[in-house]
């Protein structure tokens, strides 16, 4: 037992040793969780001798599973292979596996995937003459998941929306759904659950058999469970009430996906008598990253309040950087990675980009491609290998080319158009025998007796002749405008009314920001060169091993992963927190609880950065900063005094309130600088936007005012900076009234600055 023990710090032992009844943990980040369930599964082994099958250990992913597994192993040896331990619906399986003949199935039945669920849905749709344009396959699926969740079965789902037409609708869909599952000996993932519960609720013997054997039920990220989760461990610990869930409400993000955090707050009325064990020693941060995070998350609502503490060392104190552009943003990132791996010798592995959505990582993408830096998309695909950026990219290459015969197979049916495989390959085959393109094939297809592809594909024939006739008219973001609203690509994701749905179209939006960019940069702006950038933007020939690239991913992604550097992004009013947020307290709280997650990923360094100006979803906004940098005190945040003498004094920015394009509104406002005052008309027509929302770009337009010698600047010239520090100038280049200066910074790298408003001193 001493050596069992040895290493825990008290309340790690306190939460080992006490093994009768219900005991909650919180665990706060990086306070050993795991380590604590290991060590007390190998305790009532080893100690207690208990046997491994009466003790049941349910995780959220295999890969904790099995690392949990392996500790274990390592401990008390092979038995710990009679463990059951798993995630939900793997435990769930072996008991449906024994006993679901109970329910109706034969024991050898299927598990249906996404796209097994998706034709099922759609066979449904066509037998009950549900209009499909209406009630989106994916869309169904996802409200009937929704009542899955919430252990509705179809006769409850229908009397509980009665009288809501679309839900009704949905309803009797479901019904249909679950008879056919149940013709096909099928079930959905979300069945595997409540199934479960099903047999154990109405089987005496099953239900006596299987509290008798877990006499011991452990659950890690007890915060995230939903209702039938909720159900099924209370259910497997009733007969003895020796129950440890491990988790920590101020880490509960996952709303979205069904996850209840009442949860966890209400277990101890769940489970009167429950011993509360809160783990606070975090082994994971440096002290200033752990200040910095107890002073976000002391905002919440929080019922078991804990405050992190460690022993590690102070550390440095995180960064905050305001960018003028998610560009700068970006350029910054990587300045930073770039003096941390020279001067620290770090790796690539080191670093991770947390963001609040998928569509931020572009620039960062591009930025990274620029200085053939290696990275790796984790919980989502790089930019232009998304389904959806690569189907608009599809359209736009067979509007250019109609020879494109992959381009055609690609998009023929996005949205459906009711012309299958089996045509597809008809089409290809006499393309082949006469020597011509798909498309002319499908074009005169009544040439060549294909009188239903002629009817299908018609209205797409259509489409594509309109948009080749427009596309010397257009520009590039008005073609994609056009080809997406027309073709109905963005209204079948609209209909669709899902998470998923929701981000493509955010990505959509976004691709046009690329669009516009394209436009800005190059004066022809052709369609063929514009496919031709995105070819070679997004082609990377030199990755370093995968293994040794820097990462980037959602914040959600990054749950009970830890990175010695972490780059937290975005930080800005409407992006986090996202504007659906703001208004609403309890999304507002799980955005903190998100930001809090984080700021605790990061070991050692923590850079936290904001842009003035953000171009995203097609359009350029002014955010103030994000509600959460402010909740932590400057005096924690290295960088925030520069941030401020950079600031200019603009009563705006006193109010949450960001300035977009688009708005009609127009304002006046007074800057005051040192030469005295000018007024500014800050106008916003729609389709130019306003003047003037800086001060730098106010100063712009005053460059005749500005009689400072700007040419005394030479290659080779020490120089210093406020923010930046020193640095040689490496290149000095004319443009227009100004020059742009190419500096080389000690600590921050390479930087592109302008003379006039760089403020730079000769050394």
């Amino acid at each position: 037992m001493q050596d069992l023990l040895e290493g825990l710090n008290d309340r790690q032992k306190e939460a080992v040793v006490n093994t009768e009844g219900p005991c909650l943990v919180i665990a706060g980040a990086g306070s050993g969780k795991t380590k604590v369930l290991t060590h007390k599964i190998a305790y009532l082994i080893s100690e207690k001798y208990v046997k491994p099958w009466n003790i049941i250990a349910i995780t959220f992913t295999n890969k904790a599973a099995n690392e949990m597994k392996e500790r274990i192993q390592n401990i008390i040896g092979d038995a710990a292979n009679d463990l059951w331990m798993g995630t939900f619906h793997s435990i769930c399986v072996k008991i449906l596996r024994k006993y679901i003949d109970r329910i109706g199935f034969d024991h050898s039945f299927l598990i249906f995937d996404t796209s097994d669920q998706k034709t099922l849905i759609k066979e449904c749709l066509k037998d009950l003459k549900v209009d499909d344009k209406l009630f989106n396959d994916r869309a169904v699926l996802s409200e009937i998941s929704n009542g899955k969740n919430e252990m509705l079965e179809p006769k409850a789902y229908q009397t509980k929306y009665a009288g809501d037409f679309r839900r009704e609708t949905i309803g009797n869909i479901y019904e249909l759904y679950q008879q056919r599952l149940k013709e096909n000996n099928a079930l959905d993932f979300d069945d595997i659950i409540n199934c479960t519960i099903k047999i154990l609720t109405e089987n005496p013997d099953v239900l006596e058999y299987y509290t008798e054997k877990f006499k011991y039920v452990l659950v890690d990220e007890y915060q995230d469970t939903n209702k039938a989760q909720f159900m099924l461990v209370s259910i497997l610990a009733s007969k003895y009430g020796n129950i440890t869930v491990v988790g920590d409400n101020d880490q509960g993000i996952y709303s979205f996906r069904g996850a209840d955090i009442t949860n966890i707050l209400n277990f101890e009325k769940d489970f009167p008598g429950t011993k509360i064990i809160k783990l606070e020693q975090n082994y994971r941060c440096t002290g200033n990253i752990l200040k910095a995070a107890n002073a976000v998350i002391k905002h919440n609502d929080n019922k078991y309040e804990k405050k992190l503490w460690t022993a590690n060392d102070e550390g440095e104190l995180p960064s905050i950087y305001q960018a003028e552009d998610e560009y700068d943003e970006a350029t910054y990132i990587v300045s930073q990675i770039n003096h941390l791996k020279t001067e620290e010798y770090y790796k690539y592995s080191d670093f991770v980009v947390l963001y609040r959505m998928n569509s931020q990582s572009r620039a960062i993408e591009d930025i990274l491609r620029r200085e053939d830096i290696p990275y790796k998309i984790v919980g989502g695909l790089k930019f232009y290998e998304r389904k959806e950026i690569k189907d608009i990219i599809a359209y736009l290459r067979l509007i250019y080319n109609p020879s494109d015969n992959i381009s055609l197979k690609r998009i023929i049916n996005e949205p459906k158009r009711g012309i299958g495989k089996t045509s597809l390959d008809n089409i290809q085959q006499i393309a082949e025998q006469n020597g011509i393109s798909m498309y002319e094939i499908i074009k005169n297809a009544e040439q060549y007796g294909l009188n239903r592809v002629k009817a299908n594909a018609d209205e797409f024939i259509n489409l594509i002749e309109e948009l080749r006739v427009k596309q010397n008219e257009l520009s590039i973001s008005e073609l994609i405008k056009e080809t997406l609203n027309k073709s109905g690509y963005t209204k079948a994701l609209e209909l669709e009314n899902s998470v998923e749905a929701e981000s493509r179209i955010q990505n959509l939006e976004e691709f046009l920001t690329v669009a516009i960019e394209f436009e800005e940069e190059f004066a022809d702006n052709t369609l063929g060169e514009f496919l031709e950038n995105i070819t070679l933007s997004s082609d990377i020939d030199n990755v370093e091993d995968a293994e040794n690239s820097v990462t980037l991913m959602t914040l959600h992604s990054a749950k009970g992963l830890e990175f010695p550097t972490v780059f937290l992004v975005g930080l800005e009013e409407g992006i986090f927190p996202g504007y659906k947020s703001i208004g609403e307290e309890n999304a507002l709280q799980e955005e903190r609880r998100l930001f809090y997650v984080g700021i605790t990923r990061a070991k050692e360094h923590l850079y936290l950065t904001c842009a003035k100006r953000r171009t995203i979803f097609g359009s350029t906004s002014y955010n103030a900063i994000s509600r959460f940098v402010k909740e932590i005190p400057e005096e924690l945040l290295d960088g925030y005094e520069e941030m401020q003498k950079e600031k200019v004094e603009d009563k705006f920015e006193d109010s949450n309130y960001g300035w977009k394009y688009g708005n009609k509104e127009s304002k006046v406002k007074t800057y005051t600088f040192g030469t005295g005052e000018y007024e500014v008309k800050k106008q916003t027509p729609v389709t130019t936007g306003f003047q003037y929302r800086t001060a730098e770009s106010f100063l712009s337009s005053l460059n005749k005012k500005n009689d400072f010698d700007i040419s005394k600047y030479k290659e080779g010239q020490r120089v210093y900076h406020k923010k930046f520090g020193e640095g040689t100038i490496n290149k000095v280049e004319e443009e227009g009234e100004d020059y742009k200066i190419d500096i080389n910074f000690d600590k921050v790298g390479h930087k592109r600055l302008m003379a006039k408003f760089a403020g730079l001193e000769i050394i």
